[in-house]
């Protein structure tokens, strides 16, 4: 009797995998950083820097949003440079992120790891996370690594 019902088992069996499958391909694919949880420094009354935070939640960060009335003291308390600097400062794993760095670059940081303090994107770049279109893409700027004493190189060039 069991041998008869195997091969309408296997059969729901395999209609179920595949349709698991297909649900399972057609949902987005993100990486889940809720090991790392991310602390924001911003203005209260700043909306691009909120437009960030919702851009780093989309690619699956923790983001922890702090509101401050005085950013000059927090950007000085964790040494980012006048030059360097833009609305927001964020830490992450040791790492400072200054400005509207897209998530790709904080993946990337997280992953390679490098001796730098963290990434910034200085000033307010139009066409950056926070600061765009929903669905474009980061253009027209650079994202810097920058070290304690102020050194730069290019992290990641968005011609």
């Amino acid at each position: 009797m069991m041998i008869k019902k195997a091969p309408l088992f296997l059969g729901i069996m395999l209609t179920f995998g595949v349709s698991y499958t297909a649900v399972a391909d057609a949902l987005p694919k993100q990486a889940s950083y809720a090991q790392y949880s991310l602390d924001m420094y911003k203005s209260p009354t700043c909306g691009c820097c909120g437009k960030w935070a919702d851009h780093l939640r989309q690619s699956g960060f923790e983001v922890i949003e702090h509101k401050r009335d005085d950013m000059t003291a927090v950007k000085a308390q964790y040494g980012v440079p006048n030059k360097l600097s833009s609305c927001h400062t964020a830490l992450i794993d040791g790492y400072i992120i200054e400005g509207h760095v897209p998530a790709e670059d904080v993946d990337r940081l997280l992953k390679e790891r490098p001796n730098i303090a963290g990434l910034t994107a200085p000033g307010m770049p139009m066409k950056s996370p926070g600061m765009q279109a929903v669905d474009q893409q980061p253009q027209g700027y650079d994202v810097l690594a920058f070290t304690h004493d102020g050194t730069t190189t290019i992290f990641h060039h968005y011609p």
